[in-house]
């Protein structure tokens, strides 16, 4: 089984030492989950079990585990090849729509050059000299197209993707929204597409946060402290806390009634832990991210919808030269590539302007129901920071039940790291040791 790159990583922030408990609020995994995925990993990165007095264990890694799990997994080196290939893939990809538009308008610019002077041309010869337009007498002119905007080709940044989600993560921990720093190829994709689901990382951030509100409080919680971080809450489940089913069977959490019949909720593998742990900083409220049309600046987008429209223009100018056929026929060469491939010219074009005005509407069907969750999650933080007598009474039960427990080096039994006859020697040591402090205490 391949490791779970969120053990790796939540081994990693706890300094290589960890119990299931530890694993599963940090990186908000199912207890099951996290604990066949901590042995699947010391099996595979040469980790030790450590196991207390009180039966407890804790798994202890080398520092050095990726790089034995690298050295071990061909599929983890293909898989670090393919995130370099992919995101220069992936950028090219993003950038050819801003250099199809670009060509597209050169293309038609170009072309309709070449049938007004070819026109020009048959005019001069007919009438001695006259200026002829293609539909009869007359001067035509066209404007001359000059490319005012940035060099497209100085912005090829392989890297671009892994710096952009970092940016990203830097603004969300700051709180604010700073325009983002694209080259106009990359905005011409934001234009069109934007910029993928904001909260995408929604389920990982909802089971982080729980696993941190119920280390936070112990391993022991109410109902009403977990409900901020759900959704889907029907008026039943409210009155009967079904929805604590899910969070009960990720982090195997037990049930306990008090005498007045108010329920609580308790987790004993979240209440040991490796090292002693800090309270965490968690919001009152899972929160949704609303959906940007573009992470473009405002100059962007304007630009790129001003070239997507002289690009629509100048296909209607060029379809109206073209009808008929008679001049494709006539002129060939170039003319005639381009008359072959008009409607696909024409259908970008329009595509160009109406793929972000859908988008657009989309969007604001898609940001009115994120801040209906939001509300609704925020009004559940309300209550439980307005609580009443009853609710009071409830917490305070589940105090009772709070607890944590930290395993230290001292309290370790038993440990796979060294030999069991060494360690059966030390603890014998420890034994005779206790015995002799006993004894001297008592004299």
């Amino acid at each position: 089984m391949a490791p779970n790159p969120a053990i790796i990583k939540t081994v990693e922030q706890l300094n290589y030492r960890v119990t299931v408990g530890d694993v599963a609020a940090q990186a908000g995994l199912n207890v099951n989950q996290a604990q066949q995925g901590l042995l699947a990993l010391a099996s595979d990165a040469g980790g030790h079990l450590q196991v207390a007095e009180s039966g407890d264990i804790t798994y202890l890694f080398p520092k050095n585990f990726r790089t034995i799990l690298r050295n071990k997994f061909l599929r983890l080196r293909l898989k670090e090849w393919w995130d370099k290939v992919g995101n220069v893939l992936f950028y090219l990809i993003r950038i050819s729509f801003g250099i199809v538009l670009i060509l597209s308008i050169v293309l038609i610019t170009i072309t309709i050059a070449v049938i007004l002077i070819a026109v020009q041309s048959s005019s001069d010869e007919d009438s001695g000299g006259g200026d002829m337009r293609p539909g009869g007498g007359g001067s035509f002119f066209f404007p001359a197209f000059f490319w005012f905007g940035p060099n497209p080709f100085w912005f090829f940044d392989p890297g671009y993707e892994q710096e952009r989600r970092s940016r990203r993560q830097r603004e969300r921990i700051r709180g604010s929204q700073r325009q983002s720093e694209m080259n106009f190829l990359e905005a011409v994709f934001s234009f069109l597409f934007g910029d993928g689901n904001p909260n995408s990382d929604l389920e990982e951030r909802r089971w982080q946060q729980i696993g941190a509100v119920i280390r936070n409080h112990d391993g022991a919680v109410v109902a009403e402290q977990v409900a901020p971080y759900l959704d889907n809450i029907e008026a039943g489940e409210s009155e009967y806390e079904d929805y604590m089913l899910p969070v009960l069977t990720r982090f195997n959490g037990y049930p306990e009634v008090s005498e007045n019949g108010e329920i609580i909720y308790y987790f004993p593998d979240l209440q040991v832990s490796a090292t002693r742990q800090r309270r965490q900083s968690v919001p009152a409220y899972l929160k949704e991210h609303p959906w940007r049309f573009s992470e473009a600046g405002s100059r962007q987008i304007m630009f790129a919808t001003g070239l997507g429209g002289l690009n629509l223009i100048l296909v209607l100018v060029l379809g109206s030269l073209l009808q008929g056929g008679e001049l494709a026929a006539q002129i060939g060469g170039l003319v005639a590539f381009v008359q072959s491939i008009y409607w696909l010219l024409a259908g970008y074009a329009t595509a160009f302007l109406v793929i972000p005005l859908l988008r657009y509407f989309w969007i604001q069907r898609k940001n009115r129901q994120v801040e209906v969750n939001n509300q609704r999650r925020a009004e559940r933080a309300e209550r439980l920071n307005r609580a009443g007598e009853n609710l009071r009474e409830k917490i305070a039960y589940a105090h009772q039940f709070a607890a944590q427990k930290v395993l230290s080096d001292e309290e370790v039994a038993y440990s796979t790291e060294t030999d069991l006859t060494e360690q059966e020697s030390d603890r014998a040591d420890k034994i005779d040791e206790e015995w002799r402090r006993r004894l001297e205490s008592g004299s």
